[in-house]
């Protein structure tokens, strides 16, 4: 696990054990996780979402039950992105990126309090991701992909985009934590 340069975000290297009948890996550790990074709070649903290659899904938040994510690429692989949104952060409006994938096994802690999103880099990627809140519609917000004061280094120009990451808003425009 390496801590990256954002408060309480974390990438996690997990092992795969390959031999001739094939490879086993543990893809998510409660015990290990809540040791390195001292967050207790219960994940209460997994997701899975399968992307073209070129889709964008993000940035997306929650204002009020805001959602830790515990995030990994089951097949293919995706730019990962998160901005960190609160207030009170010393690493406030930052970004991370990182490139997470099915062979570099490589997860991603996102605490509450971020804009996530990520974009396929391959044909049929598969994306889990653990979550310790509901979603919840009401409260879900977008941040513009393509921000101009974050300036976000996304490997393409022209993403595959749904209705909702379209119309996101600005940095300036969204609401923060804290």
């Amino acid at each position: 696990m390496t801590n990256i340069d954002l408060e309480g975000v974390y990438v996690f290297e997990t092992s795969k054990y390959k031999d001739n009948r094939g490879t086993f890996t543990v893809p998510f550790n409660l015990k290990e996780f809540r040791e390195r990074t001292n967050f207790y709070e219960d994940f209460v649903q997994d997701n899975l979402s399968t992307s073209k290659k070129g889709v964008l899904r993000g940035l997306h938040y929650q204002v009020k039950n805001p959602q830790g994510k515990f995030v990994k690429v089951i097949k293919g692989s995706v730019q990962d992105v998160i901005v960190d949104l609160r207030q009170l952060s010393p690493t406030f409006g930052k970004y991370f990126s990182i490139v997470l994938s099915s062979k570099n096994n490589l997860a991603l802690w996102v605490p509450p309090g971020f804009a996530h999103g990520f974009l396929s880099l391959s044909e049929g990627t598969q994306f889990f991701y653990k979550v310790t809140n509901d979603y919840s519609p009401e409260n879900e917000r977008c941040l513009f992909w393509n921000d101009p004061e974050l300036n976000i280094d996304w490997q393409i120009d022209d993403p595959i985009l749904s209705e909702k990451d379209v119309n996101g808003k600005v940095f300036k425009e969204c609401e923060k934590y804290g």
